[in-house]
């Protein structure tokens, strides 16, 4: 696997861990959280929704689904 790829990974696994985390957050808490740009965070949400990890119950808002999830190190 590509370094980049890895990266990429690793930053969507602490995006979702940060939202299971806090329960609800938004596009700018996590943009802050993490130091990236909001269209990179807005991606790695688009990651995470097609794979019915988080939803947006409002705009701008995100949680996580009822989807059981294994995480790994």
């Amino acid at each position: 696997m590509k370094p980049s790829t890895n990266r990429m990974l690793t930053r969507i696994k602490s995006v979702y861990m940060f939202i299971n985390e806090k329960g609800t957050v938004t596009t700018q808490e996590l943009v802050d959280e993490f130091g990236i740009t909001s269209r990179t965070i807005q991606r790695d949400l688009n990651v995470l929704a097609y794979n019915d990890l988080v939803r947006s119950p409002s705009r701008g808002k995100w949680t996580i689904t009822k989807k059981k999830v294994k995480i790994s190190s």
